[in-house]
């Protein structure tokens, strides 16, 4: 196309299609983000309102405060800057001296002057989107502000209640960082525009400020002191998480010698702040400059240099006099705000022998002992119960309780089949997102019972389709699963759409489809179109087996559901799936935490929680940082068939649970409706939830004493052990059932209970100095009560580690468990555990054999038990246990075993006596060392390590009949860390 002009015939407008283009490329480019931006909305809408239980309110309202915060910080600060930008301009000097200076800027003026007010309007939108999306990302602190409940609890210093530490105060520094940046953004552009127009100048003769650029600087400088003066202030109560001295809160030099600092720095500033004031009326800036190098100077001498003088002269001399009084306000609050303030303590000096009488009293434990490592037998589950090889099963395993056949409830591995993907021989997308769309079936396994011919789990849930064992006579099953699909799990598919078509339900049945309420419908094109878009996948839109009735499926691991639907948790690492009323329901801990608990010991969420489990390639991380008060405030579930979340109310006490609870009423139910949720059939497998134990065991380790000259000394601190079956991470804890000694005021030992247990070490040290514990049984009415038994110092008991080096240092366990090389199978040590039993402790680490080559799944071959210096080792738990209480009473009948413990027999004469120059050796080692003779004792560790592959090459011999010769490589690299005993009848005490 071409334009006429007066000028000539044809002749085109210079520049008229780029003019043309640019705005219409720019429109394009607003309406292509806007549509994204609106799928992002709407389809998250979408998800929230699939939910149920008024979770889209959750969103809608997050949403809302971040819009609110967004456009009111975001204009707020624009308003602010674009005022001292107009004042500073409309305050230009008429007249400005002629100079050099005046003539470059002349220039600057003269390109600026006609795009002056673009210029402005583009660095104003600047300004106010970025603020405006720095405010937004601050809802939760001003939710929390505006929902606050106090905690009816003050602070030692201030005796302000809690409440105003976690909701007030955050919101408080939130506030005046605001107010910082919006009077240096204010005093920058002042600047800028004083300098540009002449009212500020840096040559010439005359004054350098012309008295309007004075005045409106000086009430910007003015505004800013005044500011630091209402910081200083602010500090005062930010010194209850000082970490000045020993531990977190206001030490001795923080009370005496910070706190007044502060409160004199504050007056200092708000003089200071007058005078800048003042000086709108006065020529010159001698006062207020004198006032503010009066500010610097006091910040350094009074707020810096006393303080390090009291800490260097009057602290450290006699510091824990001085600190005393601090650290038992540190210790009262660190416990108070972790919920161990209410432990038990017990002193526990475990014996190392066995009466006939303690064998008797905790007989009920030994039946519930599990032999079933849930970290190891996933492979196993996956070998017995995958069928198909597009399923899979979690690892680790979970560990719930179910009833036995004899009225009790066993610990018990548990796992649903989960769909990994459509199988390699059938990809497509029509199979990946519309056949194979959920996982089929509940599996679950007692773990104290092993099945003697194939030496792996027994199986009361299994099979496709849903089958089970032991049956009642009319060929019913104790435990009935009616739902077995798994459309909502860890190892879900990214999206699935079902609900009008054929689905894959397992391998040898009939098609299902898809009948519940989860998902989003599909029924519109604008929400096909949207989630097109979403996924980046045409297919969703075009499909034709995409209809009205189909439903998109997505977000569908349980945590993640639950963090979306309750952002304002902190939701536990390991959901674990619970059989009720016919269904498949994810259970879930919630917690509320917080860092500003007043002189709360702050610690890292994330790094608390890690052990060797979280630490596996499968492991799973907790998130979150800096904590230092922590509740399991809320249960929550999660419907494997429809997806529906559900909250609710656990520590019905808690102030920051109650605070979210008004900010988003009608989301978190009650705790009464827990009980009799699915029929009342979910509430018994509740449990306590492993990450705040972790938390907790990880806090008592220091704060188990209660005294502040013991916490100062650290002599009692203890540490986690390392995890002894792991190549890195400490031990995770158990859950076991268990019996614990009489506690106070008790003089029987009670039934065994479902607890969560850990051990502990001296710090830098090696032997066991506390065993801690928790009830994990809702019903008990001791749900929540942490025991801890402390082991005296005097009393040498082995260390998890310890007992793990004992056992494989013992010459027939070594000799029995150590393969040649070209070996085709392999030991893998299962989690060694930890009980109270008999007045001490007794160690029980199950031990499987795996192939070396694929496919790798554990299967049981032994077991090793310990109690005091004792050592048994034998194929089953009932003959191990024989070899180690032999002579302190009949051993109780335990679960599983299948067999009756051999009769020992008498060592031959040869057999013995290499096991005597073992332990002779061993003991030579060990003299040299505590005679630090390192020569003599790399010696007898050579002679240790021959004469183990005498007895290794004579036990071989003897069990096959040829003759004795020596292995090639060393049966066993490692000395026993203690004097060894018989781990069969074939040796004795050395």
């Amino acid at each position: 196309m071409s334009f006429r002009t007066p000028g000539g015939l044809g002749r085109r407008i210079p520049g008229s299609r780029p003019r043309l283009l640019a705005p219409v490329l720019i429109t394009l480019a607003v309406l292509v983000a806007l549509y994204f931006v609106f799928a992002g909305i709407w389809t998250d809408l979408l998800w929230y309102r699939s939910l149920g239980g008024g979770f889209s309110g959750v969103y809608s309202k997050l949403l809302w405060t971040k819009v609110m915060l967004f456009f009111g910080g975001g204009l707020l600060m624009a308003a602010a800057v674009a005022a001292n930008m107009i004042i500073a301009y409309r305050l230009r000097p008429a007249y400005r001296p002629v100079s050099v200076e005046q003539q470059g800027l002349e220039r600057y003026r003269n390109a600026i002057d006609p795009h002056r007010r673009l210029a402005a309007i583009g660095l104003l939108a600047a300004i106010a989107l970025f603020t405006g999306l720095s405010s937004a990302g601050q809802s939760g602190t001003w939710l929390a502000f505006m929902n606050r409940t106090p905690f009816g609890v003050k602070d030692a210093q201030f005796h302000m209640d809690v409440s105003f530490y976690v909701f007030t105060y955050p919101f408080l520094r939130l506030l005046l960082g605001f107010l910082f940046v919006m009077v240096v953004l204010s005093l920058l552009v002042a600047v800028a525009v004083h300098y540009l127009y002449g009212g500020l100048r840096l040559q010439g003769p005359g004054d350098k400020a012309s008295p309007s650029a004075r005045a409106h600087l000086s009430v910007l400088v003015g505004s800013f002191v005044l500011l630091k003066a209402v910081a200083y202030w602010f500090d005062r109560w930010g010194l209850a998480f000082s970490e000045r001295g020993k531990v977190t809160g206001p030490s001795y030099t923080d009370v005496n010698a910070v706190l007044p600092a502060k409160t004199i720095l504050a007056a200092i500033a708000l003089i200071c702040a007058i005078l800048f004031f003042v000086n709108i009326w006065r020529r010159g800036m001698m006062l207020p400059g004198v006032g503010f190098g009066l500010l610097v100077l006091s910040a350094i001498l009074v707020g810096g240099v006393y303080p390090l003088l009291i800490q260097q002269f009057q602290v450290k001399p006699n510091e824990l006099a001085k600190e005393s009084p601090y650290i038992a306000r540190n210790i009262e609050a660190t416990r108070k705000a972790y919920g161990v303030d209410g432990v038990q303590v017990q002193d526990y000096t475990a014996s190392k022998t066995l009466t006939k009488d303690q064998v008797d009293q905790y007989g009920k434990t030994l039946p519930n002992v599990r032999l079933l490592d849930p970290m190891l037998l996933s492979p196993t589950f996956k070998n017995d119960q995958q069928l198909q090889g597009f399923y899979n099963f979690a690892n680790p395993l979970d560990i719930d309780r179910y009833p036995n056949a004899k009225g009790g409830r066993d610990d018990t591995l548990v796992a649903v089949r989960e769909l990994t993907t459509a199988p390699g021989t059938a990809p497509g997308w029509v199979n990946e997102h519309l056949t194979y769309t959920h996982g089929y079936g509940f599996v679950s396994a007692p773990g104290n019972e092993v099945s003697p011919e194939r030496k792996g789990p027994v199986y009361n849930q299994f099979g496709m389709p849903q089958d089970c064992q032991p049956k009642d006579k009319a060929g019913k099953c104790s435990l009935t699963v009616t739902r077995p699909q798994v459309y909502f799990g860890e190892r879900s598919p990214q999206y699935s759409i079902v609900g009008d078509h054929d689905e894959l339900d397992y391998p040898t049945s009939a098609v299902t489809r898809y009948t519940g309420n989860g998902g989003v419908p599909l029924g519109s094109f604008v929400n096909r179109l949207l989630y097109a878009t979403k996924f980046k996948d045409r297919n969703i839109l075009l499909s034709g087996s995409v209809s009205d009735r189909s439903r998109i499926l997505y977000d569908r691991s349980p945590r993640d559901r639950v963090q979306k639907a309750a952002p304002w948790l902190t939701v536990d690492s390991d959901p674990y799936p619970v059989a009720a009323d016919g269904r498949l329901v994810w259970v879930l801990d919630g917690y509320t935490t917080s860092s500003g608990f007043p002189y709360s010991e702050r610690l890292n969420l994330q790094e608390t929680t890690l052990d060797s489990n979280s630490e596996r390639p499968s492991g799973v991380k907790q998130t979150g940082g800096d904590v230092n008060y922590i509740r399991n405030s809320v249960k929550a579930t999660v419907d494997a068939y429809d997806g529906t979340v559900t909250l609710y109310t656990w520590d019905e006490s808690d102030p920051i649970l109650k605070t979210w609870k008004k900010a988003f009423p009608g989301t978190v139910k009650d705790k009464g409706e827990l009980k009799t949720a699915y029929k009342g059939e979910l509430y018994p497998h509740l449990r306590y939830p492993a990450d705040i134990f972790k938390v907790q065991r990880g806090i008592l380790s220091r704060y188990h004493v209660t005294d502040a000259q013991s916490l100062y000394s650290g002599q009692d601190n203890w540490q986690i052990p390392d995890d002894p079956t792991s190549n890195g991470g400490t031990e995770p804890p158990y859950y076991l059932t268990i019996q614990m000694p009489p506690g106070k005021g008790q003089t029987k030992i009670g039934d065994p209970g479902f607890s969560l247990t850990t051990t502990y070490q001296a710090k830098n040290g090696t032997n066991l100095t506390g065993y801690l514990a928790v009830d994990s049984v809702p019903e008990s009415g001791q749900y929540g009560q942490l025991r801890l038994l402390k082991v005296p110092r005097e009393v040498a008991i082995n260390s998890p580690g310890q007992m793990q080096n004992a056992f494989k240092g013992n010459p027939t366990v070594a000799s029995s468990l150590n393969r040649p090389a070209g070996s085709t199978t392999q030991v893998v040590y299962g989690n060694l555990l930890t009980i109270p039993f008999g007045g001490g402790f007794l160690y029980v680490e199950p031990v499987y054999q795996q192939s070396t080559s694929p496919p790798q799944f554990p299967l049981l071959g032994s077991v090793l038990v310990s109690f005091g210096d004792k050592i048994g080792f034998a194929p089953t738990f009932s003959e191990a246990l024989q070899q180690v209480l032999s002579g302190g009473g009949k051993v109780p009948p335990t679960e599983g075993s299948g067999d009756t413990p051999a009769q020992p027999t008498a060592p031959s004469a040869g057999i013995q006596a290499l096991i005597d120059d073992v332990n002779n050796a061993y003991k030579e080692a060990q003299t040299a060392l505590k005679n630090q003779d390192l020569t003599a004792y790399a010696a007898a560790q050579k002679k240790l390590g021959e004469a183990i592959q005498k007895l290794v090459a004579a036990q071989n011999a003897q069990k096959t009949g040829t003759p004795a010769t020596t292995p090639s490589t060393p049966a066993s690299t490692e000395p026993p860390t203690a004097p060894t005993t018989s781990a069969s009848p074939s040796a004795t005490p050395s």
